[in-house]
């Protein structure tokens, strides 16, 4: 199994970035996908999950209202839109799968991650 996340870069307060998680091993509609950040010197930070099968969505309060996270089951994809962006989202952005369809709270269930994409909001 292996995750693939991509999209991230430079973009100026206010802007937007699509982030991509493409999976490959695995179906993105048997597993929660979920998306972290993590700034240097600090603990990871779960943001966002869609869960498998159903799709349902969760969101951190960091994020809620302007990120959004969708799941293209043809594409074997995870896209994380990310509008109103502000300095600090800055941080590298990892995606992660749960073994199971439903997203958790708990790193310790994610059983795969992607490599990271970086992240910078310029103010």
């Amino acid at each position: 199994v292996q995750l693939q996340a991509s999209g991230g870069g430079l973009v100026h307060t206010g802007g937007s970035l699509r982030l991509s998680c493409a999976a490959s091993g695995l179906t993105v509609d048997d597993h929660a996908i979920g998306w972290f950040r993590q700034v240097p010197g600090k603990n990871r930070e779960g943001i966002s999950c869609i869960g498998g099968r159903y799709g349902e969505t969760y969101y951190a309060d960091s994020v809620k209202g302007r990120f959004s996270i969708v799941r293209d089951n043809a594409k074997d994809t995870v896209l994380l839109q990310m509008n109103s962006l502000k300095p600090e989202d800055t941080a590298v952005y990892y995606c992660a799968a749960v073994g199971g369809p439903k997203c958790s709270d708990h790193e310790y269930q994610y059983d795969y991650w992607g490599q990271g994409t970086l992240v910078t909001v310029s103010s």
